[in-house]
């Protein structure tokens, strides 16, 4: 029986993740900049193109910065992962396998790596989603329920009234 990952390429999984990462062309990580030049591949991985930026002369590769980056696994089991989370959204994808419960000892069965390997990928990949999720910005009338607002020292009553700028008789 052959499994997902026997049929990836680890070429194409590199070239996936520069099309999603950098769908107007490679721009560095650390200063945002366009102006990038390829230093060559990775020594342990032919198809990670590293890269060199003119502007910060910096070095990085295609995983630097991303949930991939300082894991011993090769991309093609991240893709595997991912792939076979679910056939819908990019974030359905993340998290099919978790949402479903599955327990890390249960991903790691399902996709053939121990269980330790199966935590670091799911702590990563819950990790960037609460990096990347954004908290919307209040605005207008906002209601809330039980607040505490402390009022103030005690004895300091006139202290309280200034600096909520009340006058003596509105308290």
């Amino acid at each position: 029986m052959l499994s997902l990952i026997q049929l990836l390429d680890d070429e194409k999984c590199f070239e996936v993740v520069r099309e999603l990462r950098w769908p107007d062309g490679v721009t560095c990580p650390h200063c945002h900049a366009p102006h990038v030049v390829k230093q060559g591949q990775d020594d342990t991985q032919r198809f990670r193109q590293r890269y060199r930026c003119l502007n910060c002369q910096r070095k990085f590769d295609d995983l630097t910065g991303t949930v991939f980056a300082g894991h011993h696994q090769p991309l093609r089991q991240w893709v595997a992962f991912l792939v076979r989370a679910a056939p819908m959204t990019t974030l359905d994808r993340c998290l099919y396998l978790m949402g479903l419960n599955l327990s890390n000892r249960q991903i790691a069965h399902e996709l053939g790596l121990n269980e330790d390997d199966a935590q670091n990928m799911t702590r990563s990949l819950r990790q960037g989603v609460v990096e990347a999720s954004i908290t919307p910005p209040l605005a207008g009338t906002v209601e809330i329920d039980e607040v505490y607002l402390v009022a103030g020292h005690k004895g300091q009553s006139d202290l309280v009234k200034k600096n909520l700028g009340l006058a003596a008789d509105d308290v």
